[in-house]
């Protein structure tokens, strides 16, 4: 059912009025930075500075990170969340080092 759950980066959606703001809605999804450095080591599709692996695990988070979004308005009775914003972030201390991407969003019931 989550996926029927619309996000938009605007304020609004598009041809649909929003009725009711129901929540905030947030979904975090952390890795570990060892999982890039492997992939360096053992990447070798490096063309013009860039790393296709890399950039295909970061649009894989991207992409929990919103299905998990979803699974939150879901869970809160919404028809869409609105706002969306991603942020990426790095964690570190103890000799570890974390990515986080986090997805907000304020949640609402359209008409």
């Amino acid at each position: 059912m989550s996926q029927r759950i619309v996000l938009t980066t605007t304020a609004s959606v598009p041809n649909r009025e929003i009725k009711e703001v129901v929540d905030i809605v947030s979904a975090e999804v952390a890795v570990g930075m060892n999982i890039f450095k492997d992939m360096f080591s053992a990447v070798r599709d490096v063309v013009g500075g860039r790393a296709g692996a890399i950039q295909d695990t970061l649009r894989d988070l991207r992409g929990q990170a919103l299905e998990e979004l979803r699974q939150e308005a879901s869970r809160v009775g919404a028809d869409a969340v609105v706002s969306v914003d991603l942020d990426y972030s790095e964690f570190s201390g103890g000799g570890r080092s974390m990515l986080f991407i986090v997805a907000n969003g304020t949640a609402v019931r359209l008409k």
